[in-house]
């Protein structure tokens, strides 16, 4: 993932973090949870930096813009350290998404702990095909779209999770964004039209690997 790159003096503001920041503190977030997941309790700023590709003299200093978190040959704590990040990141407690599409890559990622390693839980799965309707997704079953503005609302879901064929792609932005949904994470190639208050995240695997690649030939 790219990661945008430090300026001199780039710090917190007292409402918000500036983008490099909250990019970096992600990842760190991330490898931290893996590293958990891994069964270990401490961590360095060189072994961050070397799953990050983020310089440890950075690491540390947006840690230590925050605070003391850790000691000069012990590292960091991960079980504390992840959750002061959440709570610089204001993502602390559990976070209800919606799941639309239902297919192999609706599958992959329900049955994927991607989400609720990082306390996002997927409350609701919908697909246009009647015949998936009740099937089992994940630890829920898939609903009709139709219902998706009543369950939006219901479950207080502001977090949409694309993973719908890039031609209905566009038709599903519209419809969450009705309901209420605030961010959309796209798995789709599709380019989106929202209102300015509606975040879009899109990812793509082909963009990530021109940008591995560039830096490998260069």
């Amino acid at each position: 993932m790219a990661v945008p790159v430090a300026t001199e003096g780039e710090t917190r503001t007292s409402e918000r973090l500036t983008v490099g920041v909250a990019a970096r503190l992600s990842q760190y977030l991330r490898v931290l949870t893996q590293a958990r997941k891994m069964g270990k309790d401490r961590i360095s700023s060189q072994e961050i930096s070397e799953y990050t590709n983020i310089n440890a003299t950075q690491i540390r200093r947006d840690l230590s813009a925050f605070g003391k978190f850790g000691k000069r040959g012990v590292g960091y704590n991960i079980d504390g350290l992840i959750a002061e990040i959440r709570k610089i990141l204001r993502t602390q407690g559990q976070h209800n998404i919606a799941l639309f599409g239902a297919g192999r890559l609706g599958q992959a990622i329900s049955s994927s702990t991607i989400f609720a390693d990082h306390g996002f839980n997927i409350a609701a799965a919908f697909d246009t095909d009647t015949e998936k309707v009740g099937q089992p997704i994940g630890n829920s079953s898939i609903r009709d779209y139709r219902e998706l503005t009543g369950v939006i609302r219901e479950k207080n879901i502001i977090v949409a999770v694309l993973a719908v064929p890039p031609d209905a792609a566009q038709q599903v932005a519209d419809d969450v964004v009705e309901a209420g949904v605030k961010i959309i994470f796209n798995y789709t190639e599709a380019l989106l039209h929202v209102p300015s208050d509606v975040t879009v995240h899109t990812t793509s695997p082909a963009v990530e690997l021109l940008y591995a690649l560039y830096f490998y030939l260069t």
